[in-house]
């Protein structure tokens, strides 16, 4: 018998109960940004990185789209936070190339989303996220 206990809950009620912890990362996402054009850093601190970026972006996306799916279809909102959900998605899945630019990128799409999620969030939501 395993120690595991699997969790179904396919609507993600669960995550959206549990706040995004927006500031270490979004030290993070400012950090990468102020990099210059010519800066260079192992492929390995890249890749590291990059995924804390993009386990973090996954989350917000998250937030994002339970937001989204609330809104009218036919909403102008609605229809431009899918066009950034659609970039998310084919950002964050994109491999990693080890990097500064692919680094950037993420850092990109994270700041993105929390500005979507920022339009899309309650004020008191939003500012705990």
């Amino acid at each position: 018998m395993s120690g595991h206990t699997v969790l179904y809950d396919p609507e993600g009620l669960i995550e959206a109960e549990l706040p995004l912890d927006r500031e270490p990362y979004m030290c993070l996402v400012k950090a990468v940004l102020a990099w210059t054009d010519d800066m260079v850093l192992p492929p390995s601190d890249c890749e590291q990185i990059a995924l804390q970026l993009t386990g973090h972006g996954r989350a917000v996306t998250s937030d994002v789209r339970r937001h989204c799916n609330e809104l009218p279809i036919l909403n102008a909102t609605r229809i431009l936070t899918e066009v950034v959900l659609a970039e998310a998605d084919l950002r964050l899945t994109a491999p990693y190339e080890g990097t500064a630019r692919c680094v950037r990128q993420r850092a990109h799409m994270v700041k993105a989303l929390y500005e979507r999620l920022d339009r899309l969030a309650p004020p008191e939501e939003a500012s705990t996220a």
